[in-house]
């Protein structure tokens, strides 16, 4: 089976020009959901890629009892307990489940943000909470606004109740799947990323290398995904570009002769340089 190769010249066109007349309403707000105790920098990963990406505004939700109030590094970022996040007006995107947890107060947010009108990025342990909760999937199906799931072979095995060598053995299949059970636009990360929209169609990602594999990779992902919906593209666009950008941004990192201890960090700031060349 022939899968089209995502290309630069392709994910770029519908990224959204800015008038000179602009303001930062216009770019979208988007709250990162997550951060329980010991956890913490995950969301704040998600969100300063989400801020460095174009969103508008971004607020963050942390989940943890000692949870800072502001983010040092990153100052423009509006920080607030997970539970009030998570009623903010005027959200358009929430990205949820970076280092969120599984305990009952993460599940309550997981149900809180599925009867949201705003849009849907789902990582990690809010894949694992709709793993081991069945009685979510139909919130998740009956919602008509975007969710974009963005699970690793692990995740997307526990989602379809297999084992990860078969999500590995043929990765097409298990991200089509996934799709079609969630009503979901799906990226099966790895070697060769795969993005499937919720009517099945598959997409391959070439970009990346080995230096990505460390801490935090996924949550950068997840917050350029949500910056990408945030100002304004489909879904299934924003997945693309943000998939392709985030693997060029390491490979960026990797032809300045930095691979082993390359970090998340690092391929923010390159994704924001390269968006900015290819605009």
């Amino acid at each position: 089976m022939h899968i089209p190769t995502i290309s630069q010249k392709q994910v770029i066109a519908n990224f959204p020009k800015r008038p000179r007349n602009s303001h930062k309403g216009q770019f979208g707000t988007v709250a990162v959901i997550g951060g329980a105790t010991g956890m913490t920098g995950a969301p704040l990963l998600a969100a300063r890629a989400a801020l460095k990406l174009g969103a508008g505004c971004v607020h963050v939700g942390l989940l943890a009892e000692n949870a800072p109030g502001v983010d040092l590094l990153q100052p423009e970022l509006m920080l607030h307990p997970a539970s009030d996040a998570v009623q903010l007006p005027g959200v358009d995107v929430f990205a949820v489940g970076c280092g969120l947890g599984r305990d009952k107060a993460a599940q309550k947010l997981i149900d809180d943000v599925l009867h949201s009108n705003a849009a849907l990025v789902l990582d990690a342990d809010a894949l694992n909470i709709l793993a081991q909760r069945a009685d979510l999937h139909h919130l998740l199906l009956a919602r008509t606004s975007a969710t974009v799931l963005t699970p690793h072979p692990g995740e997307a095995a526990r989602l379809l109740g297999c084992g990860i060598d078969e999500v590995q053995a043929d990765r097409a299949e298990a991200v089509r799947e996934l799709a079609q059970k969630f009503n979901c636009s799906v990226v099966l990360k790895g070697a060769s990323s795969l993005c499937a929209t919720r009517d099945g169609k598959l997409s391959v990602n070439k970009t990346g290398n080995p230096g990505m594999s460390s801490p935090g990779m996924g949550d950068v992902l997840t917050g350029m995904i949500a910056a990408c919906i945030a100002q304004g593209m489909p879904a299934d666009d924003a997945l693309r570009l943000a998939v392709h950008l985030h693997g060029a941004a390491g490979d960026a990192l990797a032809e300045q002769g930095i691979s082993v201890g390359m970090t998340a960090t690092d391929v923010t700031e390159w994704a924001r340089w390269l968006l900015n060349q290819w605009t």
